[in-house]
């Protein structure tokens, strides 16, 4: 029998020299990792290629499935290369910003990406995480003369944020379009793409995959003060969002972070999409092997809140401790599930679909399935519509979608409290519910006299819209 994971909110790795050893990838997803995270800012496509073929290799393995998630790095802008390794930069000093590709000095430093022209007088230049702050006094046609607000080191292609600026590069560079090609021809589950700031940016790559013929769904990653005040058009044409807290807590004050945080997982609760909180959630278990008290509240109130997943970064990419760290994350989320009742039962309020029928049916198995203390709750779909809207319910009866699409099953994986179950057979209705009784018993997920809900499509279950529901109790 294959591990069983447990927990509802699920757990992503993000893979690098870290944690790219088989064994070792093998062991974290053993210990509770659902959704793999391919970093498209690092690595190259030979070594991404072959965690996706160890990923596969492991879900045949362990007879589950396992998300893998393409990140793609996005237009970052960076420093150019330097005389010196680093320099000091005084606080109220004069530093000259071009976009001429020189090598750096005390005097004028270059940045790549041609963004200057989109810099106006006034406004913040923040360099390596906001540690130097500028801003722009003069500009001139292919240079800024920036003062100095906050000083420190300069070094080599350090990022550079300007969350004043109204920045008319693309969301999706030259890079991005090559990445993503790899990326479908190996068929990732899901893309994220990094520094949207309006709903265009999401259509835009709809268009690339659309083109490239796949229906691979989209993760919008929230790291821009423009991507929050377009917060909605963006929940609406996406299929998930990312908190990514490190670049939108430098190009917003830090303290309003956790507020857009906690509105943000509401709003795609709301709206049965996946929200995944992310960055420096464990972040001191880069070097240590236990986390700090405050991390371990950070990772409980985003299960409190509402998160579908949580994310190790460099905790799990290049950290000393990838596997205690997944440990970590494993236990506190274990123990967030078991001991509050705050996480379940949000039927009311969700945003409606077109499909009203399929929709109040959902509903109405969902809410059953608490009176009656149902053990689970089981969906057919062929499309993953079903798995979408009874996750965005949060039943505390455990979820398990049958899918005969592999694809769907790996893609449904990512969401809150979803299980996923091939199964390929077309025959009666009835046959079909009985066989998948006997896998959910087989595979210890239901026991004799357990209740359990199941929906389906009706004449033909692999066809249509839910339209109908059932109770059943094991009886062996």
């Amino acid at each position: 029998m294959s591990k069983i994971k447990i927990n509802r909110t699920k757990i992503i790795a993000t893979i690098g020299p870290a944690s790219s050893d088989y064994n070792i990838l093998k062991e974290m997803i053993s210990k509770g990792v659902d959704v793999v995270r391919l970093n498209f800012s690092h690595g190259n496509h030979k070594d991404h290629l072959q965690t996706i073929k160890n990923v596969r290799n492991i879900s045949d393995e362990f007879k589950v499935p396992i998300t893998i998630l393409q990140d793609l790095q996005g237009p970052k802008i960076r420093v150019g290369e330097l005389i010196d390794d680093s320099f000091f930069i005084e606080d109220n000093s004069i530093l000259k910003l071009t976009s001429k590709n020189i090598k750096g000095d005390k005097q004028m430093i270059s940045i790549d990406n041609d963004i200057i022209e989109d810099i106006k007088e006034g406004e913040r230049i923040l360099i390596d995480d906001g540690k130097l702050e500028l801003k722009a006094v003069e500009i001139n046609k292919n240079n800024i003369v920036a003062k100095v607000l906050r000083g420190g080191y300069i070094y080599p292609r350090k990022g550079v944020n300007l969350p004043d600026s109204d920045i008319k590069l693309s969301s999706i560079t030259d890079k991005d379009i090559k990445d993503l090609k790899f990326g479908l021809e190996n068929d990732v589950d899901w893309v994220a793409l990094s520094f949207v700031r309006s709903e265009h940016d999401i259509l835009e790559l709809k268009d690339l995959i659309k083109k490239e013929g796949s229906s691979t769904k989209i993760i919008a990653k929230i790291e821009k003060p423009q991507a929050i005040k377009n917060i909605n058009n963006i929940i609406d044409v996406s299929d998930g969002l990312m908190v990514a807290r490190g670049d939108l807590g430098v190009e917003m004050p830090m303290e309003t972070v956790p507020v857009h945080q906690k509105r943000i997982v509401n709003k795609c609760n709301l709206s049965c999409k996946p929200v995944i909180i992310a960055t420096q959630m464990l972040e001191s278990m880069i070097s240590s092997k236990t986390p700090t008290r405050a991390e371990s509240n950070d990772v409980a109130n985003a299960v409190l809140d509402g998160a579908d997943a949580v994310m190790l970064s460099a905790e799990s990419a290049t950290g000393e401790y990838p596997i205690i760290a997944v440990q970590s994350m494993e236990k506190i989320i274990s123990s967030v599930e078991k001991t509050s009742s705050k996480i379940y039962f949000k039927f009311e309020k969700r945003k409606k679909l077109k499909d009203m029928l399929s929709e109040s049916l959902i509903n109405i198995a969902c809410r059953l399935s608490d009176q009656i203390s149902a053990k689970a709750l089981v969906a057919m779909t062929k499309s993953g519509y079903s798995a979408f809207r009874v996750s965005g319910s949060r039943p505390k009866a455990k979820i398990y979608i049958v899918t005969n699409d592999k694809k769907i099953g790996n893609e449904l994986n990512l969401l809150w409290g979803i299980r996923a179950i091939y199964y390929d057979k077309t025959e009666n209705i009835d046959s079909t519910f009985e066989n998948i009784e006997k896998i959910l018993v087989n595979e210890g997920h239901l026991s004799k006299n357990d209740k359990y809900i199941i929906t389906s499509s009706m004449p033909t279950h692999w066809k249509g819209h839910t339209n109908m529901m059932k109770i059943n109790v094991v009886d062996l």
